[in-house]
């Protein structure tokens, strides 16, 4: 099983009413839940770790992931309220205002022997509930945990609106960086944490402590990817009618996981034996499923039955 364990939330996002009037549409969405939507749809075996509420929305989450397989027992389920994010668009980038007090996803707390890590391939964390002291303390914790025998994905998926200590918290995330085999980043997180675009430096230092997989996506211009032995591999994305970038990301860090393990190179040690070929493969793939999100309104990633043909296509 591969786990995903951080944020799930409800996205409301701009749409029209039947009279034409803008309106606010609730849709299950929260980056880490996302991932885990993503690789269960695509056939791998999912779980999600994290706070879900059992209020009306914690119980919208909650059948959103298990309609698409994904395993709910390591979640937490508590009366606390849902964290609500209200997107607003701004060109192609969705931006978010959070209300994340007291919810279930913020008071969230890791169960020490609670989840069998020995039947854990990968464990993904990232995103919004790296950004408070006890969710990046209680993450720790869960990685600690793995004692380095399972692969540990990461995504920081920014969110600056919600970040109060600006320096506290790119320490915190180059601390999770060094920490995992895989990080993947977007062009607009890579610049919110370093300030530049000279992703190739920080690949090769971060390869130089022990990650294995550098990956920077970069929306419509594709996405880099560099690795200790395969060296470094450039990717097209799929020209498409862009509807809504909301999920694309994470669909493509969902993707990128199903194909390592499609390819039995999801174990850490696989993972530092990845070829070139098969590089290129996991991002083109990734980058073929981000792309049918973007053409569905809201975090809608792709089911096999719809990639089966393109993964074939990769060779």
């Amino acid at each position: 099983m591969i786990l995903s364990c951080g944020d799930a939330l409800i996205d409301f996002v701009p749409a029209k009413s039947a009279d034409g009037r803008d309106v606010l549409r609730p849709v299950v969405g929260g980056s880490c839940l996302n991932v885990a939507v993503g690789l269960a749809r695509l056939g791998a075996p999912t779980g999600f770790v994290g706070g879900i509420s059992t209020d009306l929305f914690g119980t919208m989450i909650a059948a959103h992931a298990q309609g698409s397989d994904v395993d709910l027992r390591y979640a937490t389920r508590s009366p606390d309220q849902t964290t609500l994010a209200f997107v607003h668009h701004v060109g192609n980038e969705a931006q978010y205002a959070f209300y994340d007090a007291e919810t279930a996803a913020r008071k969230w707390t890791y169960r020490p022997d609670t989840i069998p890590f020995a039947t854990i391939d990968a464990l993904h964390v990232g995103s919004t509930t790296l950004i408070h002291d006890q969710g990046a303390q209680q993450t720790r914790a869960m990685i600690d945990a793995t004692h380095g025998a399972v692969t540990i994905s990461f995504d920081p998926n920014c969110r600056p609106n919600l970040v109060t200590d600006k320096a506290a918290y790119v320490t915190d995330m180059d601390e999770f960086a060094a920490r995992a085999d895989l990080v993947k980043m977007s062009d607009v997180d890579f610049d919110f944490l370093h300030g530049h675009d000279d992703y190739a430096t920080q690949a090769e230092a971060l390869l130089a402590r022990g990650t294995s997989l550098v990956v920077i996506t970069r929306g419509p211009e594709g996405a880099l990817g560099w690795h200790a032995q395969a060296g470094a591999v450039e990717v097209a994305v799929p020209k498409v009618n862009v509807v809504d970038t909301i999920g694309a990301g994470d669909t493509f860090q969902a993707a990128m996981l199903f194909a390592l393990r499609k390819l039995g190179r999801i174990g850490r040690d696989a993972l530092k034996a990845l070829s070139t070929a098969e590089l290129r493969k996991v991002l083109a793939f990734a980058a073929a499923c981000a792309a049918v999100t973007c053409t569905r309104e809201g975090a809608d990633p792709p089911r096999w039955a719809e990639m089966a043909a393109a993964w074939n296509d990769l060779g």
